[in-house]
């Protein structure tokens, strides 16, 4: 966990509150907003003008990244002309009193998003994020095989599991099953697609929806250049809807979205290349969402973690049951599920 008394000396510090354009001695209060497997955020005023921010402190990156939250950083610079995103104020990598990277953006309110009533908004929001033209000097990772390398972080992962001695055989086998047949798959074939910014964490709790307002994604903890088909499987798979609702969508509320999608991004950018391309995004995030799981067990297990959440483990243990597993290997990787819309 956070070392409180750390902390509080962050927030009191000479650099924190010129950064803020607050004076030296200005009190500043921390609420606990939420946290990732890697983030822990706080909701605070800042000092003087009374703006709720939120305070982003980042544990560990997933990505293998030495300056984790300045990625995220550079990321949100790049997406704020979309209007969809949190403006950043500023980051801090230096490490030099809490041990973490920390960033600091504005606070928006919201809730999160509700599959039976919300994928107009999402589709909205999603469609003004891939509109947005990629800045030339982007410090985004630009994946040459986006596809492919998304297969080859599943492989990655699942490693972890597999080398193991407490990994079950039954989901060991399950899981060698789901990698051989995602394997088959046209992984490396070029796109046609536009590229475009692109989140690649798009479950329910990312986003912040306003009934009559406007709604935004937040949590840019991953983002790529590559192409909008990638958002979008990620976003529709059943191993996304699932984690944060119970929620798995049917095809008729695929189809709806995907056309409410279209009708949104109205003409900004090319979308013939996404009938082709969603299914094999599809397929191979839920690949993606298991595998992760099965990393993600090993990690809990492992005694010094800097954050747990217990809401994340019980969900991670559902994923990686053979009831789960053998569903998503028969109905979604054996079957050509999109195929059907």
């Amino acid at each position: 966990m956070i070392d409180q008394m750390l902390l509080e000396r962050y927030v009191a510090s000479r650099a924190f509150l010129e950064a803020l354009g607050a004076p030296e001695g200005s009190a500043v209060t921390l609420s606990p907003l939420g946290q990732g497997e890697y983030n822990l955020n706080y909701r605070f005023a800042r000092p003087a003008t009374g703006q709720p921010l939120v305070l982003r402190i980042n544990t560990g990156s997933q990505m293998g990244l030495d300056d984790q939250i300045g990625y995220e950083y550079a990321a949100l610079q790049d997406l704020a002309p979309s209007g969809r995103t949190p403006c950043p104020l500023f980051c801090d990598g230096s490490k030099a009193i809490l041990p973490y990277g920390v960033l600091v953006m504005e606070w928006l309110p919201g809730r999160a998003l509700r599959y039976e009533t919300d994928l107009p908004q999402a589709a909205e929001i999603l469609a003004d994020i891939h509109a947005l033209p990629v800045p030339n000097r982007s410090r985004l990772i630009r994946p040459r095989q986006p596809a492919r390398s998304i297969y080859d972080e599943c492989l990655s992962m699942v490693e972890h599991y597999f080398t193991w001695d407490r990994a079950d055989r039954q989901i060991w086998r399950l899981l060698g099953e789901l990698i051989a047949e995602v394997g088959r798959l046209p992984l490396s074939v070029p796109t046609p697609a536009p590229a475009c910014m692109v989140n690649t964490e798009l479950n329910a709790g990312n986003f912040l929806i306003q009934d009559g307002g406007r709604s935004h994604l937040v949590d840019w903890e991953k983002p790529l250049i590559s192409e909008p088909a990638q958002d979008l499987g990620h976003f529709l798979a059943p191993t996304t809807t699932f984690w944060k609702t119970d929620t798995i969508l049917t095809p008729a509320e695929i189809a709806g979205f995907m056309e409410g999608y279209v009708r949104a991004v109205d003409g900004r950018f090319d979308t013939t290349s996404l009938r082709e391309r969603l299914p094999l995004y599809f397929t191979v995030t839920c690949l993606r969402g298991v595998t992760w799981c099965a990393m993600a067990l090993r990690e809990y297990e492992q005694p010094g973690r800097a954050l747990t959440n217990e809401d994340t483990l019980k969900k991670i243990r559902a994923y990686l049951t053979e009831d789960f597993l053998g569903h998503i290997l028969e109905h979604y990787v054996r079957r050509d599920f999109l195929r059907e819309i």
